[in-house]
C-alpha cells in the first residue's frame, strides 16, 4: 500500500485528533458502556460461562491501554468491559509484557488478548482475531530534530525505536535490508513502548516508530518535546486475539457478536470518540483465522 489512501488519510488525521483530545480522554469510561445482550451471549461457549476470563494488555500504549496509578484505563478497555457486559460474562485485565501475550494464551494462561494487536496472517497461525479497529503505523522525533520521514527509506542511516514483538519491529527490521551498505538502519527494541520512548526523547534512537494513535497520543502528552514526523503508513485492522481451540474460535464468534451490538447501539463509536480515536473505527466485527473470514 504505496499510495496515500482516504482511511491511511484519515488515520493521520486521527493523529492530529488525538493532539486535541488526548489531555482529557487520558483515563474514565465512556459515557456509554453496552448492556447485555441474551442472543450474543447464547454464543458464549458453556466452558467459559460462570467462569472470570483473563484477559491479556500491555498497558504502556496509551491513548489504547495504559496504567492510571493502579487502573488501567484506554479505549481497549472500556470496549473490552463493554463486550463483557454484552454477553454476560466476567473478565480481568492483565498487564502483560507485549510480547508475551500470544505465548500466554497458547499456554492457557488468557483467554483473551486485547492490546491493539494489528491482525497479521503470521499472528493468525497462532490465535482467532476478532478485528474490531484499524490503525496505520505513524512516525515521531525530539522536536528539535531535523528529520523527515516519507517513506521507509527515511530510515536508512538512522536508529528507530520500536516496541519488541510489534508490527513496527517486523517493519522496521524487513526494510532494513534494503538500506545501502554506507546508509544502515538500526532498529532498537524495547520490551515496552516506555522505554522506546526514553530512547527518542534521550537520543538514543532518532525515530520513535508506533501506531498512529499512539505516536499521536505520545506528542500530544509529551510537553513539546516530541513531533510527528510524515503520514501514517500501512493501514491494518486491530485483532482481539482468542485461543486457537474449538471454544477459543467458539469465543471470538461471541466476542464478534458483541462489537457487532456496540456499533448498532452506539456504544462502540461513543468508546472511540472519547479517546480521539474515532477514524480507526470500522462499520462491523469479522473473526479471521488463517487468512480468511469466519
Amino acid at each position: 500500500m504505496q499510495a496515500f489512501s482516504r482511511v491511511r488519510g484519515a488515520l493521520a488525521l486521527a493523529g492530529v485528533a488525538t493532539l486535541v483530545v488526548a489531555s482529557s480522554a487520558v483515563a474514565g469510561a465512556a459515557s456509554t458502556t453496552g448492556k447485555y445482550n441474551a442472543a450474543a451471549a447464547k454464543l458464549v461457549p458453556a466452558v467459559y460461562k460462570g467462569k472470570v476470563l483473563q484477559v491479556a494488555t500491555d498497558a504502556t500504549y496509551a491513548p489504547d491501554e495504559s496504567m492510571k496509578g493502579t487502573t488501567m484505563v484506554g479505549f481497549d478497555i472500556d470496549l473490552i468491559n463493554a463486550i463483557a457486559k454484552t454477553l454476560g460474562i466476567r473478565v480481568h485485565e492483565n498487564n502483560v509484557t507485549f510480547d508475551n501475550i500470544i505465548a500466554g494464551i497458547k499456554a492457557g494462561h488468557y483467554q483473551i488478548g486485547n492490546s491493539s494487536f494489528t491482525d497479521t496472517k503470521a499472528r493468525e497461525k497462532q490465535v482467532n482475531f476478532v478485528d474490531y479497529f484499524q490503525a496505520g503505523e505513524g512516525v515521531y522525533a525530539r522536536s528539535s530534530a531535523k528529520l523527515s520521514f516519507t517513506s521507509f527509506k527515511s530510515f536508512c542511516g538512522y536508529k528507530v525505536a520500536v516496541e519488541t514483538g510489534t508490527v513496527e519491529q517486523s517493519d522496521a527490521q524487513s526494510h532494513a535490508k534494503a538500506c545501502p551498505a554506507g546508509k544502515k538502519l538500526t532498529v532498537m527494541t524495547f520490551s515496552t513502548q516506555t522505554e522506546a520512548n526514553v530512547a527518542v526523547s534521550s537520543g538514543q534512537a532518532n525515530f520513535g516508530f508506533a501506531d498512529s494513535q499512539i505516536a499521536g497520543y505520545i506528542v500530544a502528552t509529551s510537553h513539546h518535546a516530541f513531533k510527528l514526523v510524515g503520514r501514517a503508513v500501512n493501514v491494518a485492522p486491530y485483532g482481539i486475539a482468542t485461543p486457537k481451540t474449538a471454544a477459543g474460535l467458539g469465543l471470538a464468534r461471541a466476542i464478534a457478536a458483541a462489537v457487532k451490538v456496540l456499533i448498532a447501539n452506539g456504544t462502540y463509536r461513543a468508546i472511540l470518540s472519547h479517546y480521539g480515536v474515532q477514524a480507526g473505527a470500522v462499520p462491523a466485527a469479522r473473526v479471521r483465522l488463517n487468512g480468511a473470514i469466519s
